[in-house]
């Protein structure tokens, strides 16, 4: 119990695991809408486009947050309105924007060369790095985002579920989807210094998705997913310490594994179904 208990007395690991935790119970509540909107490729995609908005950040000296913050918000809002002219796929649409102001990035690094922020952390994330301001800062995230989805948790629903539907009934759905994208982009902004660029849509669909496939209700389904997040960054973060690995892949893989077990899981139950008289 001492050996798992050890890294426990350093604070830079206390403050990596309380930001994992939040980061995937975040993650969770605003996965599910991904999943259920069949758009888990803008978790992804996102946080590559935030990734323009780091280097024009870092080229500008402006601090990242904004820079990445209203970079991911234009992008967001972007996709949202060329989605909704039904011109070409969510998904096109998500791969032309998204991967052009990754490219951007890019560009503007070969270009200026890279200052400010280190570039490989942007990219892959440095949980340990994070001190006490940027626990405070995920967690005022965390209750904002958890205010919004609960006081706006039937026209997400009704809009998730039935867009043309809830706009017959008057919901405003031009409204509540821009809300969700702003709510995703907070989201991949605050969770960004945890697993970067390359591995927050993991963090996103993977617990949607294994909740999913627990519940068929609605009403468990946010909760579960968040609360199975919560437990990946929690239990990947000590499996990282212990296994001396990143601890961006191990939450990752943590996860990866629980959706394996409720995938193998499901499959058992159906067929003990099917195979009732």
């Amino acid at each position: 119990m001492g050996e798992l208990l050890r890294p426990y007395e350093f604070e830079f690991f206390r403050n990596g695991v309380i930001v994992a935790t939040l980061a995937g119970w975040l993650c969770g509540l605003v996965g599910v809408y991904v999943v259920l909107k069949g758009m888990s490729y803008i978790g992804h995609g996102l946080s590559h486009a935030m990734f323009g908005g780091y280097a024009a950040s870092a080229l500008l000296g402006v601090n990242f947050a904004l820079g990445a913050g209203v970079w991911g918000v234009v992008s967001a809002l972007m996709i949202n309105g060329v989605t909704r002219r039904r011109t070409i796929r969510a998904d096109a649409a998500i791969g032309v924007i998204t991967t052009a102001s990754f490219a951007l990035g890019l560009a503007l690094f070969a270009m200026f060369g890279r200052r400010g922020q280190n570039f490989e952390s942007a990219l892959f994330g440095s949980i340990l790095g994070v001190g006490t301001e940027d626990v405070w800062a995920i967690a005022a995230v965390t209750v904002v985002v958890c205010a919004v989805l609960l006081v706006g948790y039937r026209p997400l629903l009704f809009t998730t579920f039935d867009p043309e539907v809830a706009a017959a009934s008057g919901v405003p759905t031009a409204r509540v989807e821009a809300l969700l994208m702003l709510v995703l982009a907070a989201t991949i902004l605050a969770t960004m210094q945890v697993l970067g660029v390359t591995l927050i849509a993991a963090t996103i669909v993977i617990p949607a998705t294994t909740a999913r496939m627990l519940t068929d209700s609605f009403r468990r389904l946010l909760p579960l997913s968040g609360a199975i997040g919560a437990s990946t960054g929690f239990i990947g973060m000590n499996v990282s310490y212990h296994l001396d690995i990143q601890s961006g892949p191990a939450i990752v893989l943590v996860g990866a594994i629980g959706f394996a077990v409720a995938f193998v899981a499901r499959g058992e139950r159906l067929a003990r179904r099917r195979a009732r008289p």
